[in-house]
Parts: structure tokens; C-alpha cells; sequence
């Protein structure tokens, strides 16, 4: 069973179950996965940024802090499903 990259409407874990790699579904979270990662390089950069400039307000921080913790949860969901397999 593959964990995809995605929650269902409840927030659950997602899973496949495939023997195929190059299925379509396989290809699509492993570009979704990418896609996270890379998205998670440019959050870092963003946030330390922020917190690198003194003169950054509350929301400026807040708003940093909200993507880095989206981006931390997508990067996990990479990292347990490229250690469970």
C-alpha cells in the first residue's frame, strides 16, 4: 500500500494499492510529491525572509509561519512514504 500525497475530505490518509509503479495514480503522486517538495524550498526561503527582516510584522510572521507548517506536513507525508517503501 502506497501513501498518497493527499488526505480524503475527512483529512484521512489516502493509500493505494498497486503493484504497478507507471500506473496514471502512481504518476500523479509522485509528481504531486515534487511539486510539494519543491513548493517547501520556496516556502523555507520565504520564511527566513521574514525572520531575517526586523521590520516584519505580525501577519507577515503569522503568514510565514502558516505556509512552513502546510509545507512541513506535505514534506513528512514524502518522507514516511519514501521510508515505508
Amino acid at each position: 500500500m502506497r501513501l498518497l500525497p493527499w488526505t480524503d475530505a475527512d483529512g484521512k490518509p489516502c493509500y493505494l494499492s498497486t503493484d504497478n509503479p507507471h500506473s496514471l495514480l502512481s504518476q500523479l503522486a509522485d509528481d504531486i510529491e515534487a511539486a510539494q517538495l519543491a513548493s517547501a524550498e520556496q516556502v523555507l526561503a520565504g520564511a527566513r525572509a521574514v525572520l531575517g527582516d526586523p521590520k516584519a510584522g505580525d501577519r507577515a510572521l503569522r503568514f510565514a509561519l502558516t505556509r512552513a507548517l502546510e509545507s512541513l506536513g506535505d514534506v513528512l507525508r514524502v518522507a514516511v512514504r519514501k521510508g515505508a517503501g
